[in-house]
């Protein structure tokens, strides 16, 4: 059998931390063959991107300390053993890198193509025209859209799959022997994930690059990888071919992940977690919690005889694109429009659609971010744009995608939930009343005085729901609040938002490019496309039997 072209050999790394050694990876093994698509999943510290980068040559020394291993490049380099200046010359060569975020991954300063051709001028010794029309024809490869064009846009003129696409192409410029994508497809739309994933595929069957997929979505793992390996906690705790371990997975752990993500077919009252599987050793403990039909038309029939508390009328937002010198503006790009909703008081309803379909902007228009250019919204029969109601600020709140930009780093999350509350003057003993809601969101009491850095994504998602809720809200818009979590910590999120629409009788606008999501919350759906809304019916209805060609090119785009 040929010899592999990656083969790590028990790797142990640890972290110096505050004086004290924290293991980080501990005794990893494994193997990579040309052509091979392996598959390392697990949670947020599980080790996967350590161990990425320490192939890479990039973990910092210190504070991570090798405590042990090899790593054996092409059957005859130990990467652990040779310089920095050996290592340089092998980065981006012979082994490259796609990282998670393309936007912070690349320069905003430079042109998307002056980047790629950088890499090539730098590995190929070749002139700037050669590293051009290479770049050009690199684009092509992997199905950027005018190639030529795109060579002179710079990263925030490209959307989100763009930019991946970029990435892809950089680390392709040297024809590396081994690529290695950390999380390519995360937070992206599921028509975008699927063709990086199909993109991945299709360059590794045409020039044989052996591919380390990092991911914590083993959903997506089935549709792209030969092999898999399952970290949890630094260790390798199941490894085997992807058929194997979906069809007969060993470890409780595997199996938590397998059943944690909501699925298109079937609604859960409350979704597995992590630490559900890893205490009960019955994978059928969970069977009772599926929501039947019957359950579902119940909740419908009670909602509709709710009052109607948020209504949308023709509302269209559209954005000066080009203005005179006397600011008029002349020109104007659409960003919705014909937008008709009627929302009950205590129903979640499921916004959908790629990136640029208008659903964050008619979430921003909802809690007055955005301007109506034509329509109207009425909340609790007042017009909010015409109507003054001191209190629709308080009632109406919005939990952002990203929860560390939404948070001060300079304020504790005790006072970050506390502001508000003090500015709409809610409440008298205020500091015992965000303890108490930290604690409704499942953090601790201790955590009032820490600040945003020292929380997990999951948790400063939390402190922005607890922040939300410091308002005594009547609705709240969740704009993308899950979608770069963790499978097992996302499902905490939408147990706890499930949990407090119903304590609370909350009314629910979930934004999401995450069909499986909207499955599982929602009571009714609408899907936007090009600003405006082509379908809606309830959860049921819609997933069942769609109607809408896109709806159907949405469904059909999600990993099984």
């Amino acid at each position: 059998m040929e010899a592999p072209i990656l083969q790590i050999n028990d790797l142990s790394i640890s972290f110096r931390v505050d004086g004290q050694e924290v293991a980080a990876v501990n005794s990893v093994t494994f193997a990579i063959h040309k052509s091979e698509i392996l598959a390392i999943v697990g949670e947020s510290g599980s080790g996967k991107s350590v161990c990425s980068l320490c192939i890479m040559g990039l973990l910092p020394k210190p504070p991570a300390i090798i405590k042990s291993g090899e790593i054996i490049f092409a059957g005859k380099q130990n990467l652990l053993k040779i310089s920095a200046k050996e290592f340089a010359g092998l980065r981006g060569n012979d082994i490259a890198m796609i990282f998670q975020e393309p936007m912070t991954s690349l320069n905003p300063l430079m042109s998307c193509g002056k980047q790629v051709a950088e890499a090539f001028i730098l590995h190929k010794n070749i002139s700037w025209q050669e590293a051009k029309q290479k770049t050009i024809a690199l684009f092509n490869e992997v199905k950027i859209p005018n190639p030529e064009a795109a060579f002179h846009k710079y990263p925030h003129e490209m959307s989100g799959g763009q930019k991946q696409r970029v990435m892809i192409a950089m680390a392709l410029s040297c024809e590396p022997k081994l690529l290695i994508a950390d999380e390519p497809t995360t937070a992206l739309d599921v028509t975008v994930q699927k063709e990086i994933i199909e993109l991945l595929k299709e360059i590794q069957q045409r020039r044989g690059t052996a591919i380390i997929f990092i991911t914590h979505d083993l959903a997506i793992v089935k549709n792209i990888a030969d092999s898999v390996i399952v970290m949890y906690k630094g260790q390798i705790v199941e490894q085997g071919s992807t058929k194997t371990i979906f069809e007969n997975a060993q470890h409780n752990y595997t199996k938590a992940l397998i059943e944690c993500r909501p699925t298109i077919t079937q609604r859960m009252k409350t979704l597995p977690t992590i630490s559900d599987y890893l205490i009960a050793d019955n994978e059928n403990i969970f069977l009772a919690n599926v929501e039947t039909k019957e359950q579902f038309l119940e909740r419908q029939q009670y909602i509709q005889q709710q009052p109607i508390i948020l209504a949308i009328n023709n509302a269209a937002v559209k954005y000066p694109t080009k203005k005179n010198i006397f600011g008029k503006a002349l020109d104007f790009f659409t960003a919705m429009q014909h937008i008709n909703l009627q929302v009950h008081q205590g129903e979640t309803i499921g916004i959908v659609g790629e990136s640029g379909c208008g659903k964050t902007t008619l979430g921003k228009a909802i809690v007055k971010l955005n301007k109506l250019s034509q329509g109207e919204i009425i909340y609790n029969g007042k017009n909010i744009f015409t109507q003054w109601d001191i209190t629709y600020h308080q009632q109406v709140q919005i939990i952002f995608q990203d929860p560390y930009s939404s948070l001060n780093p300079r304020m504790t999350i005790g006072k970050a939930i506390q502001e508000p509350m003090e500015v709409h003057g809610i409440g008298i003993e205020r500091k015992k009343n965000v303890v108490a809601l930290l604690q409704k969101v499942g953090l601790l009491p201790e955590h009032y005085d820490r600040y945003p850095h020292e929380f997990s994504g999951g948790q400063r998602q939390r402190v922005c729901i607890a922040r939300a809720l410091a308002m005594q809200p009547k609705v709240i818009i969740c704009d993308e609040s899950v979608s770069a979590l963790d499978v097992s910590v996302q499902a905490q999120v939408l147990n706890l938002l499930s949990a407090l629409r119903h304590e609370f009788g909350l009314t629910l606008l979930f934004i999401s490019h995450d069909m499986n999501v909207i499955r599982h919350l929602s009571d009714r759906i609408i899907v936007m496309q090009n600003g405006e809304i082509v379908e809606e019916g309830d959860a049921y209805t819609l997933f069942a039997a769609p109607q809408n060609n896109y709806t159907k090119m949405l469904l059909a785009s999600v990993p099984q």
